[in-house]
């Protein structure tokens, strides 16, 4: 067949010319060659200039998790006071209550009260030096007596003898006597038993500040007296000294 075929191309180009005869011989394409592969791929171009920003999005739909909550504020200036309403209308009295002498919580109230004023008044009245100690008070007018006038002076104030119950107590009633210069007279007793002190009520003595080797009145020395330094001695009650009164 491609006999055929190249037979009259053939004779289509042979020149009958007098001057001279050229052949050419065109044949028909071949068959296409199988594909080479792919060369390596290029390098990458230069950055281009960076576009306008596009327009913002539509909203999406509602739903989505909030976000943090965002800090407090500073706080506003307070606004002004405002007008006072009208007073509302008085409420229904209520039931009768009981009698005072027979409300046990207000006369315990009262009679706490009582005492407060007592004491109050029992310190002024002395007119002198006070420091209050914790739940105490100790006062003095300064004045120097026995035993006996202490206590009744202490009495009609609305207290009694001053007993230090701790080393800061004590320490407050030392700076009294300094400052008075006087040695002063405790709210102790010595016992049925010679050497063994008591409060004047009989309770049990649960601090102490013993100057050393005392007490060794042993019987002959009935009361207790503090030094200027605060340390205690047992002396006889007929001695005058600073009476301090506690409350």
């Amino acid at each position: 067949m491609l006999r055929a075929l190249a037979l009259p191309l053939l004779l289509l180009a042979v020149s009958s010319t007098q001057s001279d005869v050229k052949e050419v011989c065109v044949g028909s394409p071949g068959i296409p060659g199988t594909p080479g592969s792919h060369g390596l791929p290029g390098r990458d171009g230069r950055d281009g200039v960076k576009g306008d920003p596009g327009p913002p999005g539509p909203v999406g739909p509602p739903g989505g998790v909030g976000g943090l909550p965002g800090c407090d504020g500073l706080p506003g200036a307070p606004g002004l006071t405002g007008e006072r309403g009208d007073k509302g209308e008085p409420g229904e009295r209520g039931p009768p209550g009981l009698p005072a002498h027979l409300d046990e919580e207000l006369q315990a109230e009262l009679q706490d009260l009582r005492r407060q004023i007592l004491q109050a008044l029992g310190v002024l009245s002395l007119q002198g030096s006070a420091l209050v100690v914790g739940d105490k008070v100790f006062s003095t007018n300064g004045q120097s007596v026995s035993f006996d006038d202490a206590g009744e002076s202490c009495a009609r104030a609305g207290g009694q003898i001053a007993i230090p119950q701790s080393p800061e107590e004590n320490e407050a009633m030392a700076s009294l006597v300094k400052k008075h210069n006087a040695y002063a007279y405790l709210g102790l007793a010595e016992g049925p038993t010679p050497g063994e002190f008591r409060q004047l009520d009989g309770a049990p003595v649960n601090y102490t500040n013993w100057y050393p080797g005392e007490p060794r009145g042993r019987g002959k020395e009935r009361c207790v007296e503090m030094y200027t330094d605060g340390q205690w001695n047992d002396k006889n009650c007929l001695q005058y000294r600073l009476a301090i009164c506690e409350f």
